[in-house]
């Protein structure tokens, strides 16, 4: 993976399994979630960062991409849908609720970091680590569906545990993919829907990914041209310089964020003081700030390149937002 796209997968964080989370009962939080509401949204991201050297920062793509709030609009809107598709064969069931585990930032720009750190408060608690509060996952356990409810909801059979591979020895690990088959053509006389209830669902309120990947690769493409503006590169070098005279010799941001990232989330005393330095010098060569306006230079030209397909993906995306919200009231 390239350094730019690694820069962008900073704060990826994994999806729960969609089936472990649905239940044909009553919820049962595991003891991840009893202390603490299942959807807290004082735990969201803020759609422009408040605080540190990105402080009030924005992108001109970002305004086409998808916010968090958004996507939970979204998501609760497909929920609706697929309860009232279940409904249809007979099956009652409760859908995991959207919002319960929100990502460090708000959409793909990921401000925040794109850059590297550049909060100070965070890096003398964290490091190059994200908060503790960031790295909790709540978790809406619930009973596994049967059989033919999985087949109703996905449009396939149960994921079976695949056989290990030819030769694998007794007590080795392997790795093979979930095997499932295609479900039955229809159940209490109604034929199952293409992709499941969660597929039809999807087509009908769930957003055009084609055009979140477009505004995506133009993100990523604007980040990875913007290390080659020459008012980059001699602000990377003086922040580098810097670095070095407090005693780390790293190239890059990101190289200082792989090497202070601890892989247990525990910064110790030397990742911490790597981490004020960087956030020391960037804040000296006000690397943050020009940097974000090299980019926006860049992301201006490309919204001009691009203006008609960008105006259509907005006001899709504005459409589909307010219909999933009267989905989700009625």
């Amino acid at each position: 993976m390239d350094t730019t796209r690694k820069a962008l997968a900073a704060t990826t964080l994994i999806a729960t399994s969609f089936l472990s989370a649905c239940t044909a009962g009553d919820d049962k939080p595991s003891p991840a979630a009893a202390n603490q509401p299942v959807v807290n949204k004082d735990k969201w991201p803020n759609p422009t960062p408040t605080a540190g050297l990105a402080k009030g920062i924005s992108l001109p793509l970002e305004p086409y991409m998808v916010s968090y709030a958004d996507r939970v609009t979204i998501e609760a809107a497909e929920n609706t849908l697929t309860s009232s598709c279940m409904k249809e064969y007979g099956f009652t069931v409760t859908l995991p609720k959207p919002g319960a585990n929100p990502p460090p930032s708000d959409n793909d720009a990921n401000i925040e970091r794109r850059y590297g750190i550049t909060d100070r408060d965070q890096a003398t608690k964290h490091g190059y680590d994200f908060a503790p509060i960031l790295e909790e996952h709540v978790e809406q356990n619930m009973p596994e569906l049967t059989d033919v409810q999985v087949e109703v909801l996905t449009g396939h059979t149960k994921p079976e545990k695949p056989e290990p591979p030819k030769g694998t020895k007794a007590g080795e690990p392997y790795f093979a993919a979930p095997v499932s088959k295609p479900a039955r053509a229809e159940h209490n006389g109604i034929k199952l829907k293409e992709g499941g209830c969660t597929g039809w669902a999807k087509k009908q309120a769930g957003m055009n990914e084609q055009d979140v990947y477009f505004v995506s690769d133009l993100n990523g493409q604007s980040l990875a041209a913007s290390q080659d503006a020459t008012a980059v590169k001699n602000a990377v070098s003086d922040w580098s310089a810097c670095m070095k005279k407090a005693g780390h010799d790293v190239a890059t941001p990101w190289k200082a964020m792989e090497q202070g990232a601890t892989q247990d989330n525990k910064p110790t005393k030397d990742t911490i003081a790597l981490a004020l330095a960087d956030i020391d010098c960037k804040e000296q060569t006000n690397l943050i700030r020009m940097w974000a306006a090299e980019e926006t230079k860049i992301q201006n030209k490309q919204i001009a390149a691009n203006k008609a397909k960008l105006d259509g993906i907005k006001k899709d995306l504005g459409e589909r937002i307010t219909a999933a919200k009267r989905i989700s009231t009625q």
